[in-house]
């Protein structure tokens, strides 16, 4: 079959590269001129991901540029002494195979695995999709597809043209990320700072040239556009007025033109993620919640998935349907989980600020022959990614086309 897949982050080179193999010819379009370099987040790859990662040839360079990340240091706001935890035990009790790195870098590796195979089309997006598979671009001449697969994010271009408005949960958080300047964060730790209903934190990578700030904070809906970078920062900058001075030095590198990231923490409700040619994976279908629900381990193996089931069989319908059926579990199990991560990660109050340091604190100080029987004592918890085992397809063949 002939697939489009629009969004070149993660889920699409993921699902491209599954659809190769599976003898599909895929298309990749996306929106940017060229592959994303937004400075973002690091984001974590728990077992069922990198296993998948592992089936890609793709694990060693992931870990080869693994943040490296081992000891957090956070201050509580109004105190002097910082509380410090171990990154190290702490993921180790919540999986038992995890690695933290960049977006960009994972975004680049699994395109990097996939570009010799498969046609990007960068700088270019979807108009209009038929319902027998004409689709019509931004830039370029339309053509037909066999199927259409939507992998373009949070504000997926694909879901609106094709579903409309969806059901949606906001979290009652933001996220926003800055790059800094190397020298204020440190390779191998996390600094940050905590007040009631927001926090502030900088790390750095042995690979990066510069460091990340990450900033959480409560609020009600705030108006603004996404596009609107100037109003997303005056907001940044209001939430976080007198948390510390070295929070204010962060701060200060919004008047530049460094890269910057700024969203609301938003679950998408719908269980729905299929509809005639076309099909959604990762944060365009199920969007946990950015930060707080592993939705980069979700995107991943849903986009494993969504390739597997399609080369089970010559119905893409019924193989929506496998696909929808296999992730559903998952998809609920992420999105408690999350908006159990939202209070926990950002709490509303001194007293809940205090228990989430002192929690750390008693964490870390636990021997990992206790940490880790306790943490495993709920799958639908820290470890809800560990309690997946992803199918193995091995041996799929290529799908006859659609009819």
């Amino acid at each position: 079959m002939r697939i489009l897949v629009s969004g070149a982050s993660v889920a699409g080179p993921v699902v491209a590269y599954w659809l190769t193999r599976y003898g599909h010819e895929v298309t990749v379009v996306e929106r940017s001129p060229v592959l994303r370099k937004t400075g973002g987040h690091a984001v974590d790859l728990f077992t069922p991901a990198m296993a998948v990662s592992e089936k890609m040839g793709v694990l060693p360079r992931i870990e080869a540029l693994a943040t490296g990340t081992e000891r957090i240091s956070v201050l509580r706001e109004g105190t002097r002494k910082p509380v410090t935890g171990d990154v190290t035990k702490i993921f180790a009790a919540a999986a038992d195979r995890h690695v933290e790195v960049m977006r960009d870098d994972l975004s680049e590796i699994y395109h990097d695995a996939t570009r010799a195979d498969v046609e990007y089309v960068f700088g270019d997006s979807i108009t209009s999709i038929g319902a027998g598979g004409e689709v019509a671009f931004e830039v370029g001449a339309p053509r037909r597809f066999d199927l259409v697969i939507g992998a373009d994010g949070l504000h997926s271009n694909v879901r609106r043209l094709v579903f409309g408005e969806v059901a949606k949960t906001f979290v009652g958080a933001y996220l926003a990320v800055l790059s800094v300047p190397r020298e204020a964060g440190r390779p191998g730790e996390m600094t940050g700072h905590l007040g009631p209903g927001r926090s502030a934190a900088v790390y750095g990578a042995r690979h990066l040239d510069d460091a990340r700030a990450v900033f959480l904070f409560r609020s009600g809906e705030l108006s603004y556009h996404h596009r609107d970078v100037a109003r997303q920062k005056q907001l940044l900058r209001e939430a976080f007025a007198g948390l510390h001075p070295e929070v204010d030095a962060w701060m200060g590198h919004l008047d530049g033109d460094r890269p910057f990231y700024f969203d609301s923490i938003t679950q998408l409700r719908g269980d729905t993620w299929s509809r005639g040619r076309v099909a959604l994976v990762g944060d365009a279908a199920y969007c946990p919640g950015a930060a707080i629900g592993g939705s980069t381990s979700l995107a991943v193996v849903g986009a494993y998935v969504l390739a597997g089931e399609l080369a089970s069989g010559a119905d893409h319908g019924a193989a929506f349907a496998r696909y929808e059926d296999g992730m559903r579990d998952l998809v609920h199990a992420s999105r408690t989980f999350a908006l159990g991560m939202a209070k926990t990660l950002i709490p509303a109050t001194r007293t809940g600020v205090w228990g989430l340091t002192r929690g750390m604190q008693v964490f870390t100080s636990l021997p990992s022959w206790l940490a880790r029987p306790l943490a495993k004592l709920s799958s639908g918890g820290v470890r809800v990614y560990d309690s997946v085992r992803v199918r193995d397809y091995a041996g799929q063949g290529a799908a006859t086309a659609a009819p």
